[in-house]
């Protein structure tokens, strides 16, 4: 119902009647007047006029049922939301295992004990930051796993580059892919993605894409040794502009709209066999690729140059003894 609402909102630049609300959701002027209430509850700015009806001047930095509106494929179809939980991702596992249908989202404020890679945390505070993760059933054989991880790095990055230009920072963000899937701008981490799947000998079951990405934090509330490498959207795009002290929040609501819309576009290129225009899509965005680089995988820990990925999304180094070594997984960090 609050979609409703929203949505002829959105069709009009001006005055939505009570009676046109009414007659077009089915429910009593009364209904309507609540429904109002309730909305500005959730951070709504809306005139109200006894002669006009109703018109929004503002929306929140986030809001579900804009979301519900904006996302225009099966990633996001169902959103389940939470002000604060453990993890999103160990929700979003329990409810895969129970069934839930592709492309639902979870979504927190807050994350308690957010999950990194490697058994890592990921430090969530409340309010501002993206904490989300969506449950796919892609159907595609267990050795092909880093290439769902490969596609949401891609959607996310183009998503954020898109949806952060606008009239009060028109050159948007240039965000890279650090390999294997950390999101990265001007050298410093912005966000990262956290892919655990259930799978049988030859297929994955379902996966969670689990996504992080501070988008208006302060990086003063941070861990100073996590401070010392992040960044947040609104901080960089202040640092573009030149801008000091408050500007607008970033609207969270944008930004995972155009993640799940962009996850739609290249799920299909995936599951389509479209593995090389994935990786190609990737390249374009790297920022490993032709750097000196050390790389820690499990015990083990290589250096010399990031000179490809393969189709399967292996990372390929140039050793100094000019031989090549395929790396699966692991820590790449960025060598001068």
């Amino acid at each position: 119902m609050f979609e409703g609402i929203i949505r002829m909102f959105k069709e009009k630049d001006g005055f939505v009647s009570g009676e046109e609300m009414s007659r077009r959701l089915g429910i009593t002027r009364a209904a309507i007047w609540k429904k109002i209430k309730a909305l500005r509850e959730k951070g709504y700015v809306i005139e109200g006029s006894t002669a006009k009806g109703y018109r929004l001047i503002k929306t929140p930095e986030f809001s579900v049922e804009e979301l519900k509106i904006l996302v225009k494929g099966d990633f996001g179809k169902e959103i389940i939301f939470h002000e604060s939980l453990d993890s999103t991702n160990t929700l979003a596992m329990e409810l895969a295992e129970k069934g839930v249908s592709h492309g639902t989202v979870v979504i927190a404020d807050r994350q308690l004990k957010g999950k990194g890679r490697l058994g890592r945390t990921w430090f969530s505070p409340p309010k501002g930051n993206i904490y989300m993760s969506v449950i796919v059933r892609p159907e595609i054989e267990p050795k092909d796993a880093t290439l769902l991880t490969i596609m949401s790095a891609i959607s996310c990055a183009r998503a954020i580059r898109n949806s952060t230009r606008n009239e009060s920072f028109p050159t948007g963000l240039e965000v890279n892919i650090k390999w294997p899937n950390d999101l990265m701008v001007s050298e410093r981490k912005l966000g990262g993605i956290l892919t655990e799947m259930k799978s049988d000998q030859d297929r994955i079951v379902f996966a969670v894409i689990g996504i992080g990405i501070n988008v208006n934090a302060s990086l003063d509330a941070f861990p100073s040794d996590v401070r010392a490498a992040a960044a947040s959207v609104i901080e960089e795009l202040r640092k573009g502009k030149g801008i000091k002290g408050d500007s607008p929040e970033i609207s969270r609501t944008l930004i995972i709209a155009a993640i799940l819309n962009e996850l739609e576009r290249w799920f299909k290129v995936l599951i389509k066999g479209g593995r090389i225009q994935l990786i190609n899509e990737w390249k374009k965005l790297s920022s490993t690729l032709g750097r000196k680089v050390k790389v820690v995988s499990g015990k083990d820990t290589f250096s010399g140059i990031a000179e490809d990925i393969d189709e399967e999304g292996m990372l390929i180094l140039r050793l100094p003894s000019g031989g090549l070594k395929k790396i699966s997984a692991g820590d790449v960090i960025m060598l001068r």
